[in-house]
Parts: C-alpha cells; sequence; structure tokens
C-alpha cells in the first residue's frame, strides 16, 4: 500500500514508519524534490494538516496523508499550539524552542505545569474525500531537560503515568503512548479497513 506522506521531518517519519509496521510504502516530501513544503497558514492543527495533504494530492493524485502536531501549556494559555515548531521565532531549532519554553515556565510550580501534545493526521484520498484522525496525550513540562531520544519538545514533556519524558522512552514506547502514535493507530485501522 502507497501512502504520500506530506512531510520532509525525518523523525515524524521513522515514527510513522514504525508504528504502521510491514506492508506499507512510504513517500515522502524528499522523494519530491520539485515540490516545496506547503505554507502552514491556518489557525488550527486540522486546516494545517488539510493544507498539507492537498498539496500532496494535487502533485501526485493518490492517497495524501500529512499532520501537524502542537504543544498546549496550560500556563501559557494554550501557547505555542499551531506555532509549535517556531515557537522560538522564525528558523529556530528544536532546542531553541525547548530553550524558551523552559525560560518561560522557570517560574510556574509543579502542579500547574501541565500541558498535553495534539496530532491531527489529515488524510485525502485519491478521489479527494477527507478524512481526520486525532491523538491526544497529557503530561507536564519539565524544569529540566530529561533522556536522548525524540525530537522537538521530547526532553521535558513527562508523559501523565510514567514519570518518564519521551525522550527517555524507546521509539515503540512512545508510540504506544505518544499523540502521534494514537492518531497514527487510528489511521491504521481506518486504512485496513478500508483497503485490505
Amino acid at each position: 500500500m502507497l501512502l504520500h506522506l506530506a512531510t520532509g521531518n525525518r523523525h515524524k517519519v521513522d515514527e510513522i514508519r514504525a508504528a504502521l509496521g510491514t506492508g506499507w510504502e512510504l513517500k515522502t516530501l524528499a522523494d519530491f524534490p520539485d515540490l516545496s513544503e506547503p505554507v502552514e497558514d491556518g489557525d488550527t492543527l486540522e486546516a494545517n494538516a488539510m493544507i498539507k495533504a492537498h498539496v500532496l494530492h494535487a502533485h501526485t493524485g493518490g492517497l495524501a496523508v500529512a499532520d501537524d502536531t502542537g504543544l498546549m501549556v496550560d500556563a501559557l494559555h494554550g501557547a505555542p499550539g499551531v506555532f509549535s515548531a517556531r515557537y522560538a521565532g522564525s528558523g529556530c531549532t528544536y532546542q531553541d524552542n525547548v530553550i524558551k519554553m523552559l525560560r518561560e515556565m522557570n517560574a510556574v510550580a509543579k502542579e500547574l505545569r501541565t500541558a498535553r501534545f495534539e496530532t491531527v493526521i489529515a488524510v485525502v484520498e485519491a478521489d479527494g474525500r477527507e478524512h481526520v484522525f486525532r491523538g491526544v496525550c497529557h503530561g507536564r513540562i519539565t524544569n529540566a531537560q530529561r533522556g536522548e531520544s525524540g525530537f522537538g519538545y521530547d526532553p521535558i514533556f513527562e508523559v501523565d503515568g510514567l514519570a518518564r519524558t519521551f525522550a527517555e522512552l524507546s521509539m515503540s514506547e512512545k508510540n504506544q503512548h505518544s499523540h502521534r502514535g494514537k492518531a497514527v493507530a487510528l489511521l491504521v485501522q481506518w486504512l485496513k479497513e478500508k483497503y485490505r
């Protein structure tokens, strides 16, 4: 089964590939060098995911899948949200975002450091029909970075009930508990029912 995945982020590709398991061929934006990454100017995760899925669908004519993920921190009134990837500004690195988050949360008490990760996966079928799958993971922002795995905010997001950050989990553990893993599980279930 061929899926066109609208991302150039190799970390996301690795996580999604691991969650999908065998039997799926993934083509990403790296396979289409003539296609520019879509401009994510939507005001919700769903809107941004759908923008990316439609751009890739228009280019390939095939089944296109895109995701958008946001970190919503309660003490920051839901920020960074849709701006999670560019929280520290245009062209920022993962580490820039993490440092800014730790700085902004420096004076926040432990019990008020609650947060959630949310992933929305948008699918555009070959005939243009749209589908949306959503996964959520609750946790809290730590006081310091912990762990060596993962990417993005993983070293400072401690998962509820685990007392470990995403960066302290193996990929299989992360896929079991994470927002993206949950959304991909829903996607896979739908794909199997629809195409197998």
